[in-house]
């Protein structure tokens, strides 16, 4: 099933790259990004991170933090914010249960090898938890300005 607008944001609760955690409770109440990526310092990755970072100050005026989730480690998370300079939060993921509840941990296919991976997915939630705009096999150039211009609307 899809997660789509409209539909309540299931709950995570996930270790954070600054030492901390995030999750739905800790974020009720208020409105926030949840962007799910394949791999740290991929290229795709690491320019979505890049234009969400350079948004962040924007998105920051409306009160709403941005929330990168991958499967990757947190010291992983570490070294990639650190390198790129990135002013989102990251989130680790390793056992990919919060990817399987928001369903983007899906069948991928590379040279006709199919293999599981995350899809690159954003969702925007509102402050009573639920999906206001949801966004699938993102293509990042754009993406985040669509991702604000939805915010704004909040």
């Amino acid at each position: 099933m899809v997660l789509e607008a409209g539909d309540k944001a299931p709950n995570f609760k996930l270790a954070t790259d600054d030492g901390g955690e995030t999750s739905l409770a800790a974020l009720r109440g208020k409105p926030f990004v949840l962007y799910f990526y394949p791999k740290d310092d991929t290229s795709g990755c690491t320019r979505e991170a890049v234009d969400f970072s350079a948004a962040a100050a924007k998105f920051g005026k409306l009160g709403i933090p941005v929330i990168g989730v991958s499967k990757d480690s947190l010291a992983s998370h570490q070294k990639f914010r650190r390198k790129h300079k990135l002013k989102v939060t990251l989130a680790s993921d390793p056992d990919i249960k919060t990817a399987g509840d928001w369903d983007v941990w899906v069948e991928k296919s590379l040279y006709g090898r199919k293999y599981m991976g995350l899809e690159r997915a954003t969702f925007l939630v509102d402050a009573k938890g639920v999906i206001a705009d949801a966004w699938h096999k993102v293509k990042v150039p754009g993406h985040v300005e669509a991702v604000l211009a939805a915010a704004r609307k909040l």
